[in-house]
């Protein structure tokens, strides 16, 4: 537990715990929001307007300056090479608090020109006496993102270098190599262990390049590794069996008023491939406004209705709910298949009848809301699950769905 690192503390640890950094590993895996590259440092003097630099200077003096509207907080930096102000209009007494005379400052921001060249809200991460050594030393210093909370009590950037320093020392990383030395080798990766020491604290940019490919690459490994075992896992799921087209998507294919386009068969003859097999379907439908989704999730419905079994069909809005009831009953309302509607606003004796319907299987076709996702929503035989506008649902609303 992180408590237990030299430096944190019970009342680091319980600010620590807040953003999920519980354990030492987890510190391990807290990597920097940037690297101040001291290759990259540019001199006052050098500095021109609209460009984004970081300059590296001593403060040599700083106050809150009282205007004619407002107050704001501004420091006099220098680098040996030249002088400029750097100038916070928000909360200027909190930023009075954070520096003293004398302070080495590495500033990030963009330069703009106002009674001189001037740094506005620039980031800001305060070196220590080791860091701030000329720059011809070389490193690469790494930033960190932290709270107002969490550097109100010494965990800045400065604070989390030095933690985690302590945390790199101490660690037994004999366990965390998931990867064998003949991957590491065929794909030219570093050591974990090297690579988890240099995304923090790094001797050069090219050491921390390897550092940053090694992680990646383990994170799109996982990523990977899970894609492929839920296709596994989905592989060996058996899905409603649906031999027969049914009786009813004929009809209401000789119904439409317009021709399906190539797209629309393909996508039909998929689905219908797909409900005729033993595995579970799960398709997404992408297509512009207009481009017939909905008419295809019509006919795909009408096969599962033929087979006997049910459809329910969640969309994130009563107006979409409404929109998709009108449509499907025009269609449906000519083969005689109930179609229902499920949304928040429905009074008790009308949802009671509704609900009771939905349980014995008299009504084949719910359109609704997450209201459907209630636990008091019982379907009879439920064979196929329409989610539109599937990104403006939950992973869980539409797993209570499944």
């Amino acid at each position: 537990p992180v408590q237990f690192i030299k430096g944190i503390g019970p009342k680091r640890a319980i600010a620590l715990n807040k953003i999920g950094l519980e354990k030492a590993i987890d510190l391990l895996y807290y990597f920097p929001r940037r690297h101040l590259d001291r290759t990259s440092i540019t001199p006052i003097k050098n500095l021109q307007k609209g460009i984004k630099c970081t300059i590296v200077a001593t403060v040599e003096a700083g106050g809150i300056v009282r205007a004619r509207k407002r107050k704001y907080y501004q420091l006099i930096v220098n680098d040996g090479s030249g002088l400029i102000k750097c100038t916070w209009f928000n909360n200027p007494k909190y930023i009075e608090n954070l520096f003293s005379i004398g302070n080495k400052v590495a500033f990030y921001g963009k330069v703009e020109f106002y009674n001189g060249y001037q740094l506005i809200h620039p980031e800001y991460d305060i070196l220590s006496n080791e860091e701030s050594e000329p720059l011809n030393t070389g490193g690469v210093i790494p930033l960190y993102s932290s709270s107002e909370e969490l550097k109100s009590i010494g965990l800045d950037s400065r604070g989390f270098r030095r933690i985690i320093k302590t945390c790199l020392t101490n660690f037994d990383f004999n366990k965390e190599e998931f990867f064998s030395d003949e991957i590491i080798s065929m794909y030219e990766l570093i050591p974990l262990e090297i690579a988890l020491q240099y995304i923090h604290f790094s001797p050069d940019i090219d050491q921390l390049s390897k550092a940053k490919r090694r992680l990646k690459f383990d994170e799109h490994f996982f990523l990977q590794l899970l894609i492929a075992l839920r296709k596994l896992f989905n592989s060996k799921r058996h899905g409603r069996v649906m031999p027969d087209t049914g009786t009813y998507i004929k009809r209401i294919f000789n119904s439409i008023s317009f021709d399906l386009t190539l797209a629309q068969k393909k996508t039909l003859s998929a689905i219908r491939s797909d409900m005729a097999s033993q595995k579970v379907m799960n398709r997404l439908i992408q297509g512009d406004v207009g481009s017939g989704k909905t008419i295809v999730a019509i006919l795909a419905s009408a096969i599962v209705v033929g087979n006997n079994f049910q459809v329910a069909v969640m969309v994130p809005t009563e107006i979409l709910a409404y929109q998709h009831y009108s449509v499907f009953k025009s269609y449906f309302d000519k083969v005689q298949v109930p179609v229902g509607l499920l949304v928040g606003k429905q009074n008790l004796s009308e949802r009671k009848s509704l609900l009771s319907g939905i349980k014995e299987g008299k009504i084949r076709i719910i359109i609704g809301t997450h209201a459907i996702i209630q636990k008091e929503i019982k379907f009879q035989d439920l064979g196929l699950i329409i989610i539109d506008e599937q990104q403006r649902f939950g992973v869980i609303q539409r797993g209570n769905l499944l």
